[in-house]
């Protein structure tokens, strides 16, 4: 009972927020609330089966400048469900490729893909449209973008939450677990890494065009690699095989990003180099799992005397 309180009165005061806060302030929590969507929703992919994906980047710069080309032309949120389909479109070709492949071999091709879309988007805005970059002209209001992103948040925390109970939920932890097996149990392991997989990159679409809007000026450089180590970081962080452990390191890491980028930024590259050395080292299981270890175990109820 106490838990569905303390749910139901952040919920309020995460709607409540653009009255209360200052525009700093509303601002960092839109930037959490993204982190909080990214991570997430890459955490109900890579957490369960253990295949790292590095391609966040790849799709959160595609559903951003997918914002950037058409956002002045359609109605809000018609840019969002753009980039939405934009990131399930380019992980279900990637994926019907890539998940062919396993262990670092996936990771390294996923990281290039943010790489290939950079350049092959150079190429193209320079060859065929004579220009680099795009103007963002009569973008949403700030209200706007931060309701658009707690809607992408919640909606992918829920997501994660029926991902877990459903079949495909359990064939992903059987993927992960020994996929081997799980092929002669007659799961059809392509369907659904590819399947969980797309999904996952739609919501990573669906923040880029939810976020670009904050820049007035978009070019290739949006597809930075930066993104996709930060988003398995802080999933990672906070324990991937869980719902609430990416929520945990989204926040924590998006507060101490802000503190870190304004006092120690030459830094701050580091400091996310080391949590990551450490997180693998030390803390596999992320917060949660140091938070479960730690939580006391019930007593034995007492044997009846004969």
């Amino acid at each position: 009972m106490a838990g569905k309180l303390a749910l139901v009165l952040l919920l309020m005061a995460l709607i409540a927020a653009p009255e209360i806060l200052s525009p700093y302030h509303r601002s960092l929590a839109l930037a959490i609330l993204a982190d909080v969507a990214l991570a997430v929703s890459w955490a109900f992919f890579s957490g369960p089966s253990r295949y790292l994906s590095l391609a966040t980047g790849a799709f959160f710069g595609a559903g951003a400048y997918l914002t950037a080309i058409v956002g002045a032309r359609v109605p809000w949120p018609l840019p969002v469900l753009g980039g939405a389909l934009m990131g399930c479109a380019m992980a279900l070709v990637v994926g019907a490729l890539a998940l062919r492949l396993r262990g670092p071999y996936f990771a390294v091709f996923t990281f290039g893909l943010a790489e290939l879309a950079k350049h092959t988007l150079i190429w193209y805005e320079t060859g065929v449209t004579g220009t680099v970059g795009r103007l963002l002209l009569a973008p949403p209001g700030p209200w706007t973008l931060y309701y658009t992103v707690l809607c992408l948040a919640g909606l992918a925390v829920v997501t994660a939450l029926l991902l877990r109970r459903s079949r495909w939920g359990y064939a992903l932890v059987g993927i992960g677990a020994d996929e081997e097996r799980a092929e002669t149990l007659g799961i059809d392991t392509t369907r659904v890494k590819v399947g969980t997989f797309a999904l996952s990159a739609a919501f990573m679409g669906a923040v880029g065009a939810a976020m670009a809007p904050r820049w007035t000026y978009l070019d290739p450089q949006v597809f930075n690699p930066f993104v996709s180590f930060q988003t398995v970081i802080m999933a990672l962080l906070g324990g991937a095989t869980t719902v609430a452990g990416p929520i945990v390191g989204a926040v924590f890491l998006g507060l101490a990003s802000e503190i870190l980028l304004l006092k120690f930024r030459y830094f701050y590259m580091l400091g996310l180099g080391l949590t990551l050395i450490v997180v693998v080292l030390a803390l596999p299981s992320g917060l949660a799992g140091l938070a479960s270890r730690l939580r006391p175990s019930p007593s034995p109820l007492p044997r009846p005397q004969p």
